[in-house]
């Protein structure tokens, strides 16, 4: 039996604003399924309770540690993997959703042309599985990133931002936007039914121990009893969003999505500087913010201020059901929960 957290509470919730009746019996492929977004995909599913999921991953050891509660499920499947490489076997999947890609800013700098290629690479050799193999349809897990710096607006799904290519960070939002663009030329020429969500920052319980991004930063900061000390004025404006919206929005997408569309995930009520996240993750476990601003600084995205419009998605009926302050304080306690 799976501990009730704030997180799995959560789960139960979406699934009460969700109608994914149309999913029974369907065998749906998640790829990057030990991620932040992928996994909570994967929980969305199995919780749902009607469908088959094949959780595709590399490593099989975090995806045992990840998926203990649903490994001896008949109804769950590992498929160890990689993305770059060609899927092996036959196995029909009715959905796939490629949501595998390095988000953290660390693999930037360190990986660039991994991240690359499991965007491009990872579009180019699921497309051809699954129009091998009749699928019905897929949905890429892309980014709010491929606006680029933009003028300070809000984003969308027609706009399009600055990008420096020939920098190495530059490996992120230029092959989520080649990744696209592969996507709806597999529709144009192939007749591929294929869909796009561009997700904001999102953050929830379960990242990964390599993940760099700057909530799960601070979270192993007071989780570890620390403050949360800022190595820049944190002025940077994000939307962001709970990671079980944010799945909840995909699917929404994945069932309800206009073929060869991009949708924008964000909550536009959850809007803030990277400061005043700092401050509510701080607050929730009664821990202090401290600025040092003589350290070197961390390197970040080139853009200053990142919102979105959702009025395309929430067409499709989907809104957010959790505030960011709640959103936190259930990513808190749920990560707690799990040392």
């Amino acid at each position: 039996m799976a501990e009730v957290t704030p997180y799995r509470e959560d789960l139960l919730q979406a699934l009460e604003h969700l109608d994914l009746s149309v999913l029974s019996g369907c065998r749906l492929l998640v790829t990057g399924a030990t991620g932040l977004i992928g996994g909570c995909l994967t929980d969305l599913l199995m919780v749902q309770g009607h469908c088959e999921v094949y959780a595709l991953g590399r490593n099989e050891e975090r995806a045992r540690r990840r998926f203990s509660d649903y490994w001896d499920d008949e109804r769950f499947h590992f498929v160890k993997g990689d993305v770059t490489e060609p899927l092996a076997g036959e196995q029909h999947y009715d959905y796939i959703i490629h949501a595998a890609s390095n988000a953290s800013p660390n693999f930037f700098q360190q990986q660039p042309v991994e991240v690359i290629m499991a965007n491009v690479s990872g579009v180019r050799n699921l497309m051809e599985y699954g129009l091998r193999h009749n699928m019905k349809r897929l949905l890429y897990v892309s980014t709010g990133e491929i606006y680029g710096e933009g003028t300070g607006g809000v984003f969308t799904e027609t706009d399009s931002g600055y990008v420096d290519c020939a920098t190495p960070r530059a490996c992120y939002p230029s092959s989520k936007r080649a990744a696209e663009t592969l996507c709806v030329a597999y529709a144009a020429e192939y007749g591929a039914d294929v869909v796009i969500g561009r997700p904001c920052h999102t953050y929830g319980p379960y990242f990964t121990e390599s993940d760099n991004r700057v909530y799960a930063q601070f979270v192993r900061n007071l989780l570890a009893g620390e403050d949360i000390v800022m190595k820049s004025a944190g002025t940077q404006f994000r939307s962001w969003l709970y990671v079980v919206d944010c799945a909840a929005a995909l699917l929404t997408i994945l069932l309800k999505g206009a073929c060869g569309q991009a949708y924008n995930v964000a909550d536009e009520a959850s809007n803030i500087t990277i400061r005043q996240l700092a401050e509510l993750l701080a607050a929730a476990e009664h821990r202090q913010v401290v600025m040092d601003l003589t350290a070197t600084p961390v390197a970040t995205a080139p853009i200053t201020r990142a919102v979105f419009s959702t009025e395309k998605l929430e067409a499709l009926g989907w809104k957010p059901l959790t505030a960011i302050a709640a959103g936190l304080a259930h990513t808190l306690e749920t990560q707690r929960r799990l040392h």
